[in-house]
């Protein structure tokens, strides 16, 4: 019995993915529930599993664009499934593998070089086959030996690249981001406010307590738990940053469900840390580290990656010093964190060498006014530069008497 396979619904508004690779190929057999093949749609990275345990034959090529629903491979139930061992008969059959001869080393004896060269070439270690010789009937010169001593591993005269153009087919997935960013440019009236926090008290808590979180927690204290911490608190009070334009209504949102900009295999994803209002520092170090995981390795789902409030953006892991984020949309606002360098500030009128970051906060100026978004990025500032306050959103001994 032959069995169809079938591309599977792989989420709503999706009519095409991509056959992005078998794992599986024709002629193969495959077990019950095995991993054949990788399918690509705009938004993520599938896995199409064996309905039933037989023979592959795959019915698509890798790089196939396919609608749901198409045949993608057919297994051949009734097939024998071949031997996975050789019986003893076979192996005594078996012709006996015969080691080749290991290569004699070449000596500077051996090298046809002029007796300079011959001594740099004994003297130096110098593989003579890495030496491009320049005189007759393979001769090695002084200066063949030199040029191969300046320039390691690469032959003198030689270009280092071709000139080959080499077309390759564009991803869903990259054409997606390509066309979201572009729409993001040409629909909203985005602009970018910046400001620089003194990263010391952040850096300082993470050293004294780096390893005792990870010991109570299993997991590192990095930078985006005080980040996405201090977002939240901001986003409550200014609420606008944290909304989104739906036809002509403004939709506020009581929560933040905050995306996080990951650089996976195949292109940037922006998985989604939901109620983060509402996690504590190590639940969303756990789900960062999570949901970064699953993107390096194509497992996102649909689900993980719809929805988000707010963004933020960390181009500071590539060494980003300063950089204008485009929105997330239909968001409203992305956060751009960038690269900590320790740099000379003025402190109570004195000189001091301080690790600062600048912060970029990149809105869509129809629903956000420049006073909210200019609010919001000095909140972030003051809450990373006293971490305390994140405990309330305030100052504690404010706190404690009502002020």
């Amino acid at each position: 019995m032959s069995v169809e396979i079938k591309i599977p619904t792989v989420g709503e508004s999706i009519t095409e993915v991509t056959l992005s690779k078998w794992v599986k190929k024709s002629g193969d057999w495959v077990e019950r529930d095995e991993v054949i093949a990788e399918l690509e749609s705009e938004k993520a990275t599938f896995e199409i599993n064996a309905e039933n345990a037989g023979v592959l034959e795959t019915k698509a090529a890798e790089g196939d664009t396919l609608k749901i629903g198409d045949i993608a491979a057919i297994i051949d139930t009734d097939a024998p499934k071949p031997a996975t061992a050789a019986t003893p008969e076979e192996k005594k059959e078996a012709p006996k593998e015969t080691k080749p001869a290991a290569e004699k080393p070449q000596t500077s004896q051996d090298v046809k070089a002029t007796p300079v060269a011959a001594a740099i070439i004994a003297d130096k270690k110098v593989d003579p086959k890495t030496v491009t010789p320049t005189g007759s009937n393979g001769k090695i010169f002084k200066q063949d030996v030199l040029d191969a001593l300046s320039n390691p591993g690469r032959k003198p005269g030689v270009a280092l690249f071709g000139r080959a153009d080499r077309p390759e087919k564009m991803s869903n997935l990259r054409k997606t981001v390509s066309r979201r960013l572009v729409e993001a440019k040409n629909t909203t009236a985005m602009l970018t406010t910046f400001n620089e926090v003194d990263m010391s008290a952040v850096m300082e808590i993470r050293a004294k307590n780096k390893d005792k979180f990870k010991e109570a927690h299993g997991v590192n204290l990095g930078f985006m738990s005080f980040f996405t911490k201090a977002c939240c608190f901001a986003l409550q009070e200014w609420p606008a940053v944290n909304a989104m334009i739906d036809g002509d209504n403004i939709v506020y949102h009581e929560y933040c469900d905050v995306s996080i900009a990951v650089s996976a295999p195949k292109g940037l994803v922006v998985p989604v840390i939901r109620n983060a209002e509402s996690l504590s520092m190590s639940e969303i170090e756990k789900k960062v580290v999570e949901l970064a995981t699953k993107a390096r390795d194509n497992k996102l789902t649909i689900e993980e990656m719809s929805g988000g409030t707010f963004t933020i953006t960390n181009g500071g892991v590539f060494g980003s010093l300063l950089s204008t984020p485009i929105i997330n949309i239909p968001q409203s606002a992305i956060l751009g964190m960038h690269k900590i360098e320790e740099r000379p500030i003025a402190v109570n009128g004195q000189v001091v060498i301080k690790p600062m970051m600048y912060l970029a906060l990149s809105y869509d100026h129809r629903i956000i006014d420049g006073r909210e978004s200019v609010s919001f990025l000095v909140r972030v500032k003051e809450l990373l530069e006293n971490p305390s306050l994140l405990l309330f959103g305030k100052d504690p001994v404010k706190s404690l008497l009502e002020l």
